[in-house]
């Protein structure tokens, strides 16, 4: 969110789908630690195995919507804000999406309204590898390896058994800051690459 607000995004649409991305999961806070919220998704198989983001179909087969939305309950129904914004939240778990793009443009462009950050609407024409002219910010949507350090804490529910998580949701950050949290995003220092 902090790169949406700090610089001009683009949004890649036409790589292949890659596994272990944020593409399909995030992580938020509960009793327990960190958790993963996993969106499933079907594979296509074939010769190659591969198939491009903006195909990429949930597997809604499996009412993962419900069982995150239920999640979020569990961990958020004590922060100070999940209340103030659970209307509003809630449709994005109600329905079934048929497209993963689909899925987190929508919920992008509900945070974004929630933190009054503007939505970049601007989207990829085709695949370039190594594009010129910009900061290539791809490598952001990588989940593996570990949250960045040095983030600022801010109060979370369960810190007072865990400590401050870095590394999690957005959602996070707005359940447990509200109005502030659009001035944490702000502040917040990026480092997107060269």
């Amino acid at each position: 969110m902090a790169c949406l607000l700090q610089r001009e995004v683009v949004w890649e649409v036409w790589d292949n789908f890659q596994k272990q991305t944020f593409r399909n999961r995030c992580y938020i806070c509960t009793d327990r630690g960190r958790l993963m919220l996993n969106i499933p998704i079907r594979h296509v198989g074939g010769t190659t195995g591969r198939q491009r983001y903006r195909e990429v179909e949930p597997d809604n087969s499996y009412p993962w919507q419900r069982q995150h939305w239920r999640t979020l309950e569990t961990a958020y129904r004590s922060a100070p804000f999940f209340e103030y914004y659970e209307a509003e939240l809630r449709p994005l778990f109600e329905t079934a999406p048929q497209s993963l793009l689909e899925w987190n443009l929508e919920s992008t462009i509900l945070l974004c309204d929630l933190l009054g950050i503007p939505f970049p609407e601007q989207v990829s024409w085709d695949f370039q590898e190594s594009p010129t002219g910009v900061t290539d910010g791809r490598h952001l949507v990588l989940a593996k390896g570990s949250p960045d350090p040095n983030q600022p804490p801010y109060h979370q529910v369960f810190e007072d058994r865990h400590g401050f998580i870095p590394g999690v949701s957005t959602l996070d950050l707005l359940f447990n800051e509200g109005p502030a949290a659009l001035d944490y995003i702000q502040n917040l220092k990026i480092s997107v690459g060269a």
